[in-house]
């Protein structure tokens, strides 16, 4: 079995043969005149043959060397540039972002943070998946995912960032509160529920009293917009509706308030890419200040 070749031997050969000389491939590859004829002798003295004829003012190929030089230097080019130019290693991020997030989080808040975000960095390009199951991260070739999550998140295989805190709380439309009126207790079976079925359990509420139960907060917004009921809705789905005059709060003095938190999730091993840095740190700037879109910073 034959001794493996060191690749720097490789790389050492082809600059001499690719210049003609070893001083300015000594030179180019910022090493001693000495190391680049011992790197040669080396390779030499492996492959059992004669690369390359020295004289006092000139160096040229054997043909063994020329058949040698022939059949590596397009593999070491290549080589150089997918080590050298990959996209995170650009002064600019770039490169493909692949992501998941809650669909409702997704089709409300992230289109815009998204536009603002590639107009920042128009390099990096986007895969997003909007799902409400818990994808497996590195299973599923996931750079990073955004999730709502109500209480401590545990997983030692990822990195956890909090972006911003959200509460939950109770909404109607005009038109559903001028034809039912108020309600101050939670599971009033004079009006009608409008609930995600997560939040069933953390309400102590017996399902047989919710009339939609529902798992996506979209749809439960838009079921409220038009009058169909009472929707438990997070700050930020209800938000813009409430601004626009279509829902109105609903004050539930004996309902248990839902805190959750809007946060990042990203695999902990390795070195992070610069394309997760920039997206993790903008998202931290808008939602927070509110830099994306008015009013993100309350969620």
């Amino acid at each position: 079995m034959k001794a493996p070749v060191n690749l720097q031997l490789l790389v050492v050969f082809s600059t001499v043969a690719e210049l003609s000389s070893f001083s300015k491939a000594a030179t180019k590859l910022g090493v001693a005149k000495g190391t680049i004829s011992r790197s040669i002798a080396q390779l030499e003295s492996l492959l059992k043959v004669e690369l390359i004829h020295r004289t006092t003012h000139h160096v040229s190929l054997s043909t063994a060397g020329l058949e040698l030089f022939e059949r590596t230097r397009a593999h070491l080019v290549a080589l150089h540039a997918a080590v050298h130019e990959l996209p995170d290693l650009d002064e600019e991020p770039s490169g493909l972002l692949r992501m998941t997030a809650p669909h409702d989080f997704g089709t409300i808040v992230l289109p815009s943070l998204l536009g603002a975000f590639s107009r920042r960095y128009p390099s990096i390009r986007f895969d997003v998946g909007l799902t409400g199951e818990r994808v497996d991260l590195v299973k599923g070739g996931y750079d990073l995912a955004i999730r709502v999550a109500v209480g401590q998140l545990k997983d030692s295989t990822l990195t956890i960032c909090r972006l911003v805190h959200t509460t939950s709380g109770f909404y109607a439309a005009p038109s559903y509160i001028a034809r039912k009126g108020r309600t101050r207790r939670l599971g009033d079976k004079s009006h009608t529920w409008i609930v995600h079925r997560g939040a069933v359990r953390l309400l102590k509420l017996d399902a047989e009293l919710v009339q939609f139960l529902v798992d996506d907060f979209q749809m439960a917004r838009d079921l409220a917009r038009d009058g169909s009921g009472i929707a438990l809705l997070p700050g930020f789905v209800a938000r813009d509706y409430v601004r626009d005059g279509l829902l109105e709060e609903v004050a539930l003095p004996d309902a248990s308030v839902i805190n959750s938190d809007l946060v990042l999730l990203y695999p902990s091993s390795g070195q992070l890419p610069r394309k997760v840095i920039c997206f993790r740190d903008y998202l931290i700037e808008a939602l927070r200040v509110g830099g994306a879109s008015p009013g993100l910073g309350a969620l």
